[in-house]
């Protein structure tokens, strides 16, 4: 994972206001909760006293009870009560877990994964869908998330993993692609064509007027946005559970139809069609070795892979930002 990164780990669905919520999410089992406020907490799910799971608990007054002993944690996962020692006892700094910082917005939950003096005010969301409507499918995936990512950057394997849908028309040269990036963000220009039997490839610096080619969009450390149109998207928040799973949180936005009822339906029924699609791509990527991707593999890319490429190599920029931060640190 990512070091000093917001990553969307849930929608703000699932945490509910009265029960606390186990998920294991970037290698780590968490407790999930909404205080009195409404606000979502997230700890370890493990009491620091007797190891016990913390959300086997219930919530008391806006904290987490431990179902074993009755320790209380509040949201900076420290306790606040041990009733064996009484209601005025002195608590030591020891006696807590970790916890994380939590954002939410756009239906969404994010963690800081990273030290708290490096987290930034907000995590990054493609604002222009704040005012689409959407529905959602999550798809558990046996992969790691940098291969899930990687299929959606792909743009080589449409004509073969979705020939009976997106793939369709046999456009399988590749022009390009374009790749640019900006700071944490990835775009790229798609050109499939047909292959005449003559035309060769053009390389990224030959493509005209590229802006205005069909792309999409990367953000790190986990999301991403297929730009279909002005009033259509694709959105996936690619959500690390371990080193071999991944949830893929799949979105589809919109808002040429506005109509309640009719909305409704329109989102469901391109959410079908948005599983058969992913469903053509987890069949393959689930088959990928190694699980985990690096810049170094033993793999012979070739030039439409450049945005997997672009990815790998800013990874592992970040990755080796944060080896520095910490040597420094010690």
């Amino acid at each position: 994972m990512i070091y000093n990164q917001w990553y969307v780990i849930l929608e703000s669905r699932e945490v509910k206001a009265k029960k606390p919520l186990k998920v294991t999410r970037l290698n780590e089992t968490m407790v999930l909760w909404r205080n009195k406020t409404g606000k979502v907490c997230c700890i370890a799910d493990r009491c620091c006293h007797r190891g016990a799971s913390l959300s086997c608990g219930r919530l008391v007054d806006g904290k987490v009870e431990c179902p074993f002993h009755g320790f209380l944690f509040d949201d900076e996962g420290k306790v606040k009560l041990i009733p064996a020692n009484g209601k005025n006892a002195n608590i030591p700094e020891s006696q807590q877990v970790n916890s994380y910082i939590t954002y939410e917005n756009y239906g969404l939950i994010w963690i800081w994964y990273g030290d708290n003096d490096k987290k930034t005010d907000e995590p990054f969301f493609f604002k222009e869908l704040a005012n689409m409507s959407y529905s959602t499918f999550i798809d558990p995936w046996h992969a790691h998330y940098s291969r899930c990512i990687e299929n959606q950057l792909d743009v080589v394997h449409l004509p073969f993993v979705h020939k009976t849908t997106i793939g369709a028309g046999n456009k399988t040269l590749v022009n390009g692609p374009v790749v640019v990036r900006n700071g944490e963000m990835i775009t790229f220009y798609v050109d499939n064509i047909m292959d005449d039997g003559e035309t060769v490839p053009l390389k990224p610096a030959e493509i005209p007027n590229y802006e205005k080619l069909f792309h999409l969009q990367f953000h790190y450390p986990n999301i991403w946005q297929n730009f279909i149109s002005d009033k259509m998207r694709i959105f996936a928040a690619f959500v690390p559970v371990d080193n071999e799973h991944t949830l893929i949180y799949l979105r589809n936005y919109q808002n040429f139809i506005t109509i309640p009822i009719v909305k409704h339906i329109v989102n469901y029924l391109i959410k079908l069609s948005n599983i058969v699609i992913i469903r053509q791509d987890k069949r393959v990527v689930e088959t990928q070795l190694p699980l985990k991707s690096d810049v170094k593999m033993d793999e012979r890319l070739i030039m439409g892979d450049k945005p997997i490429i672009e990815y790998r190599k800013h990874r592992e920029a970040l990755t080796k930002s944060e080896v520095h931060d910490i040597l420094d640190f010690i």
